[in-house]
């Protein structure tokens, strides 16, 4: 089964409870647009190679098309219109102005000198230059690209195009119109989501009340599971286990993560100064409250999802959790907080960024911190209720959540009923 096949798996269960017009749903079964380009780099040994690069924008109901661009070796159209249809209901879901989006290349970015990124980076936008724009499709970083690319491509759009659009890319240096903040925002909006379950629910999930007891493990150690780390270890929580590509590290006590990522900055990601070694497949067994994947899709599955111990699976990846996984978890009574909710932080700030850029009116860091925080709580509370109302699981939830909002949308437009009066 493809990968947006199993993306629109999700959907089915919150068809009933959302209560939407058949039309909303006969719209949502199918994306809006996807581009497909072949895009030719010359490396610098002077050999040209020709790389597959995709864009899809799924739905633009609730506005322009928002979502990242990743370089993995993995992306292709369906892997793209599957991460856009997550895009169009984690936007929803945080009651956002935008439709969902995703592109990439497939490529592998480590093999790459930054000359040949640099080039590659602004070969994609050229390719673009007609699908995306401020109101049409917003790019931002993704698997494998970071500020620095969505500053290249920012510097490409504004040479073909002329004038100053900073609007058209979010996640950009600060000093191109980025905004503090940014890259903390999917691992800080992730605690906010679990601090905020934590406050409320605590009883209904069975983990330690008081937060210093609390054990919590963590999947990827990049750009969102870092912040997430870094935010438990300031705020007293434990992180008993971290882990990357290449193993991890274990400490019942509570890991310093400070010293944990220097220790691998200056390793290249392989040395850990704290903790014991462990292994990923070690990291689901581990006797813990919160499990947090925060790397990359599928890697919940039927054959782990036995063996978790955890109470509590905060999904900071996109997609890390298979439909079977997720009905194993659910029947174990495991408290799923979904990707579209969990990680939805980093569009957040991306989309005070895209005001910022728009209105010349910034936020301080501290303004920005706040405004994530009230967001997510915001939404996490929403979810939570449907998920009590209708005892269902917080994953269909979010769905009802996101589907009623992109309903009533269409529905201000006209539906069947409307037209036959």
């Amino acid at each position: 089964m493809s990968m947006l096949a199993e993306a629109k798996k999700q959907l089915e269960a919150a068809y009933k409870f959302a209560e939407i017009d058949d039309e909303s749903w006969q719209r949502l079964q199918y994306p809006q647009k996807t581009l497909n380009v072949a895009i030719p780099m010359r490396h610098d040994d002077g050999t040209l190679k020709m790389y597959q690069a995709y864009r899809c924008q799924y739905d633009t109901t609730l506005g322009p098309a928002k979502g990242g661009i990743r370089y993995h070796p993995s992306v292709d159209a369906d892997h793209c219109e599957a991460l856009a249809l997550w895009m169009t209901f984690k936007c929803a879901c945080l009651k956002l102005p935008y439709g969902g989006a995703k592109g990439g290349i497939c490529v592998d970015a480590t093999k790459l000198s930054h000359r040949e990124l640099e080039r590659l980076s602004k070969a994609y936008i050229a390719s673009m230059i007609d699908f995306i724009g401020p109101d049409v499709d917003i790019p931002a970083p993704d698997l494998y690209t970071d500020e620095r690319i969505m500053g290249w491509m920012y510097s490409e759009y504004k040479r073909i195009k002329g004038g100053h659009p900073k609007d058209i890319v979010t996640g950009k240096p600060v000093a191109l119109g980025g905004i503090e903040g940014r890259n903390s925002a999917t691992g800080y909006g992730g605690y906010y989501v679990l601090e905020n379950i934590l406050n409320n629910s605590v009883s209904k999930v069975n983990v330690p009340s008081n937060p210093e007891d609390l054990r919590i493990a963590i999947q990827g150690f990049g750009k969102v599971g870092y912040w997430l780390a870094e935010k438990c270890f300031r705020s007293g929580l434990k992180v008993v286990a971290i882990t990357n590509e290449f193993g991890g590290a274990y400490n019942e006590h509570g890991l310093n993560v400070t010293a944990c990522r220097k220790s691998l900055d200056d390793s290249g990601g392989k040395e850990w100064s704290d903790g014991d070694k462990i292994t990923n497949e070690d990291l689901w067994s581990l006797d813990i409250d919160v499990l947090a994947p925060a790397a990359v899709e599928n890697v919940l599955t039927k054959d782990n999802a036995d063996k978790i111990k955890a109470k509590i699976i905060l999904e900071l990846a996109n997609g890390p959790t298979t439909n079977e996984a997720d009905a194993i978890l659910n029947d174990r009574g495991i408290l799923v907080i979904p990707d579209i909710l969990a990680n939805a932080g980093g569009v957040v700030v991306s989309c005070f960024e895209w005001l910022q850029n728009r209105t010349a009116i910034s936020r301080t860091l501290a303004e920005v911190d706040h405004d994530l925080r009230e967001m997510m709580v915001y939404a996490t509370e929403k979810v939570m209720a449907l998920h009590l109302k209708h005892d269902i699981s917080t994953r269909t939830a979010a769905y009802v959540l996101a589907l009623k909002r992109i309903n009533a949308a269409n529905a201000c437009l006209g539906n069947k009923g409307y037209f036959q009066r």
